[in-house]
Formats: structure tokens, C-alpha cells, sequence
């Protein structure tokens, strides 16, 4: 059996009494104190994440941006150095490979920033495309990814820096931050995968631990908490941010994912999958990713057959009891003639059919 890979952190968990899973072939924790412990106090206060596993692709050279903007959906022709997009790299059929971040770092040089079970076929499908005057180079075993996520996410890490962090804005990044007591910089941007405000922090692998207890000592005072998978789940889903394998695959589109934003079939640049997800953007996809919420009893879970008069119409890609709006709720990708807003539809939870209406998402939003 092939061992568990292990982020440079793993030493630290035990500290605080993590329990660790399986995540990917990854050993990383599901939750320290318990989900929903976890959820509240980023919800409510600050939270640490290490989300070392995620990888990291460099691409640079003369032909960098042509070759993104064939490779990815969004436009990065007005994309400028410390500002970063969401994305997304598809199939010729609109199939999702991926949904990413790419951080453009230099005129010709960006770091595209992908999910942990995906780097090998993504950095792949990369190079299977490449340009002649680009480099593609896998860069996921030198970084260290710690996300800080939290209403006192800013309080907290500008105790141990210089840079003004109010200055950087949402989806903007500095590249030159330097933390107290840690010689190499760090490139801190506004992102995050909560719904809350907060910061992810790239630096080398070296530094990772280092910074880890440098940001836990500086929250302290204000009772910062590392937060696990669990509640990375959760939060992620109130706020309707997808995930890879659920709401997103190669065979759901972004369009289908109600994530046509990041998809620019304007931009004047062909890209793989654009024929596909025009033709879904102007008649509109045959199923639509829908938000649930249930009437009856019973928590919705992924995989789960979603149906309409014994019809089955789609199914359940996530879904939970919400920590924050303490109702059970799913999101769920049907047809789209039974995806208006007040539809009553069943969800088959084991051998019962258990009622529900299709609600607007995101379920949660802050402020």
C-alpha cells in the first residue's frame, strides 16, 4: 500500500490534536476540534488552514499569455502583475479539467494554482498544448500554502508584517512580504475558498512551519484556531464555491456550474471548449446547478437521485447540515425545466423520498 503523502506541516498537527484522513492520497486533518467548532471561528473570528497539498504550475516565456488564453476560459488580456483570476481549463466537449486560480506575476510569467488531485493531469494537458516559447514547469513540491480566513484575518497577520495588508485587494497579491523573524518573502494574496475575508500565503517549503507558528502566536489573543478539511467543506459550500469532483468535472461544465462569469466567449482569442460552452451560454445548458433546501427531515448528500414526480432529474453534488443557517441543505445539478426558484422536487435519502424546494445561492454571503 503506497504511504500517505505529507505536507511539511504535518509535524504541527498533532500539536493541537488533529484528526487526521486520507484526502487524495494525502494525510491531512478533517478537524482539530470538531466542524462545527471550526466553522463558527472563521465564520466569527480567524482561522488557519494549511492547504499545502493544493500545486502549484509556472508558465513563462515570449508566448505565455496566448498560450493561457487558449488553455484557460477567462480573458487575461487585461490581467496586469499582482492581480490574480479564477478560471478554468476545459475540454473540447466543455468539460471541466479544472478550476484554478492563475496569479500573473510578470508580463510573461504566471502561477497557476490548481487542486491537489489534479496536478499531474493538468500540468499534463499543459504541456500536450505547449507553445514553443514557453516554459511549463511543476513547482508544487517547493511551496508551503497556508490560508488565513476569518473577520480578524487582517488583524491578525498585520501583526507580523510591515507590508500594509489593507492595500492589497480582493483578488490582488504583493510578492514582497516579509513576515517577523523569517528571512524569505512571501506572496500573500486576497483570496480564499470560505466566504470570509482573508489572505493565502505562498512561501518556500523551508519557511513553512516557521510561519505557521509565527501566524498561531499572532492570534492568540484573539483565539485563532487551525481549522481542518471538515470545516474547509462546509464553509466553502454555504458561500457556493465549487468543488472539483462535485459541482465541476469533464462532464459538468462551468456553464452548467452557474460559474459563466469566468467563461469569456467574448474574448477575441479561441480557447479549448468554446464552441461548447457558447452554445450552452446563448440557449442555455440542459442542467443547471441548483441550490436545495429540504422540507422534510434528512440531509441531502453527495451522489444522492434527485427526482420530480418519480422522474429522476439530476442529483446531489453537495450537501449538509449548515453550521451557520442550521437547516439542511444541497446543491444539486437537474434538468433545467425544474430548476426555478420555489420548485418542489424529492431527494432519495436510502429508501425514502424526502421533499425539498430549489432556493437561491449562494445559502450564505457575508455582511
Amino acid at each position: 500500500m503506497e504511504e500517505l503523502k505529507k505536507t511539511p506541516l504535518f509535524s504541527e498537527y498533532e500539536k493541537f490534536n488533529a484528526k487526521t484522513i486520507d484526502f487524495g492520497g494525502w494525510a491531512l486533518p478533517v478537524h482539530f476540534t470538531g466542524i462545527k467548532n471550526e466553522h463558527h471561528a472563521t465564520r466569527n473570528n480567524v482561522g488557519l488552514f494549511d492547504v499545502s497539498h493544493m500545486g502549484e504550475i509556472l508558465v513563462e516565456g515570449k508566448d505565455a499569455e496566448p498560450f493561457l488564453q487558449m488553455m484557460l476560459t477567462n480573458d487575461l488580456s487585461k490581467l496586469t502583475p499582482d492581480h490574480a483570476r479564477y478560471t478554468f481549463m476545459c475540454y473540447p466537449d466543455g468539460g471541466t479539467v479544472d478550476d484554478l486560480i492563475v496569479y500573473q506575476l510578470a508580463t510573461e510569467k504566471y502561477l497557476l494554482v490548481v487542486n491537489a488531485a489534479n496536478i499531474d493531469k493538468d500540468y499534463n494537458w499543459l504541456l500536450k498544448h505547449k507553445f514553443e516559447q514557453v516554459t511549463i514547469s511543476n513547482q508544487s513540491d517547493k511551496f508551503i500554502q497556508l490560508a488565513i480566513q476569518g473577520p480578524k484575518a487582517e488583524q491578525v497577520l498585520q501583526k507580523i508584517t510591515d507590508t500594509k495588508l489593507s492595500d492589497i485587494k480582493f483578488f490582488e497579491f504583493s510578492q514582497n512580504v516579509f513576515f517577523s523573524g523569517i528571512e524569505e518573502k512571501a506572496l500573500v494574496a486576497r483570496t480564499g475558498y470560505t466566504g470570509e475575508d482573508g489572505f493565502e500565503i505562498y512561501i518556500g517549503v523551508e519557511s513553512g512551519v516557521a510561519l505557521w507558528k509565527a501566524i498561531i502566536k499572532a492570534g492568540e489573543d484573539v483565539g485563532i484556531q487551525p481549522i481542518g478539511l471538515g470545516a474547509r467543506d462546509t464553509l466553502r459550500f454555504e458561500a457556493n464555491l465549487a468543488l472539483y469532483g462535485q459541482e465541476l468535472s469533464s462532464s459538468i461544465s462551468p456553464i452548467e456550474a452557474g460559474l459563466s462569469f469566468a467563461v469569456k466567449t467574448n474574448k477575441t482569442s479561441d480557447f479549448i471548449g468554446k464552441e461548447v460552452l457558447l452554445k450552452q451560454k446563448n440557449e442555455g445548458p440542459p442542467r443547471k446547478l441548483v441550490g436545495l433546501e429540504m422540507i422534510d427531515k434528512g440531509i441531502p448528500r453527495h451522489g444522492y437521485t434527485v427526482l420530480c414526480q418519480q422522474k429522476k432529474i439530476g442529483f446531489i453534488t453537495s450537501g449538509t447540515q449548515s453550521p451557520t443557517l442550521n437547516k439542511n441543505i444541497g446543491l444539486a445539478l437537474i434538468a433545467t425545466d425544474y430548476a426555478k426558484q420555489g420548485d418542489l422536487v424529492t431527494v432519495q435519502i436510502r429508501k425514502k423520498e424526502v421533499q425539498a424546494k430549489v432556493v437561491a445561492t449562494p445559502f450564505y454571503k457575508r455582511g
